[in-house]
């Protein structure tokens, strides 16, 4: 079993909660303890893959799974595949030249040099430390006003880096495999934070909506249903890590590249994750491969 790379590119807010929250947000995301950085919990990955495997192949995806429902020892056997959490790689954050930055950290860019070694994929350089209340760009950003990056309230001095062309290039053509405009347009785009201030924009610039429960009887908002749920913004992209093995089901002879085939199959799907479906939210592409 060896670890293999996806990545989780959002087309629409999404909201993978927690439950209740006794903060002013009533509804917020999902967050790792110590990070607290965003994340999508790979249980809310697993059921979405497993229903849309199933509706393709229900063999597959109980031998990718496990059994649905056991009814004695004999029905049981652990799923072939693994598959993790997603973390946050990139946050588009509203900005004053450009519309939007799309910006990353150097403590993220780690980590996913990190699992990019994991897979064996050869590593672009790390970009150097950054200053405080520095940002570095491109030399071909479209977010500079007056050589500064004005993010949300945050005013940046912007240093131009050639070096971060390559861990650019390389998260867009992961993001967009076969977009060449795509790619283009997330390169000039693309901007990295120091640490600190990229904690404070992961807290601070997710998409908030209010949103009411009307009575059908009344016409009018339900009393207490009026509620702040807290949203990953459209064009964040995330990654994490999954690993197959062979069939452990008996009597199966299918081999962890047999199944393998079955994930592939879906290498750049459109999930729907979290809650509310219904107005549109939770529009993800899952894509795996693009990064060797």
């Amino acid at each position: 079993m060896r670890a293999r790379l996806f990545h989780l590119h959002t087309l629409s807010p999404l909201h993978c909660g927690t439950g209740q929250s006794a903060d002013v947000v009533d509804l917020p995301i999902a967050r790792a303890r110590a990070t607290n950085l965003p994340i999508v919990p790979g249980s809310s990955l697993r059921g979405v893959l497993r229903q849309l495997i199933t509706d393709a192949n229900p063999e597959n995806a109980e031998a990718l799974f496990g059994p649905a429902t056991i009814r004695g020892d004999r029905d049981s056997f652990a799923g072939a595949l693994s598959i993790g959490d997603a973390h946050l790689l990139v946050l588009p954050v509203r900005c004053l030249a450009g519309i939007v930055s799309y910006v990353s950290a150097p403590f993220m860019l780690r980590r996913y040099a990190r699992d990019l070694a994991r897979i064996g994929v050869g590593l672009p350089t790390l970009p150097h430390e950054l200053a405080p209340g520095e940002a570095a760009v491109l030399t071909e950003s479209v977010n500079l006003v007056n050589s500064k990056l004005v993010l949300e309230d945050l005013d940046l001095k912007a240093r131009k880096d050639p070096g971060l062309k390559e861990w650019a290039t390389r998260i867009a053509q992961a993001a967009h495999p076969s977009d060449v405009e795509a790619q283009r347009d997330f390169i000039a785009r693309f901007a990295l934070l120091p640490d600190s201030i990229m904690d404070f924009l992961a807290e601070t610039a997710t998409e908030i909506r209010t949103r009411v429960a009307i009575n059908p009887e009344t016409g009018i908002v339900r009393k207490g249903a009026l509620w702040q749920e807290e949203n990953l913004p459209a064009e964040t992209l995330m990654w994490g890590l999954y690993a197959m093995s062979a069939s452990n089901r008996d009597a199966d002879p299918r081999s962890e590249a047999d199944l393998l085939d079955a994930i592939s199959d879906h290498r750049d799907t459109l999930l729907q994750l979290g809650g509310n479906a219904g107005v549109g939210h939770g529009l993800a592409r899952f894509l795996i491969g693009g990064v060797d």
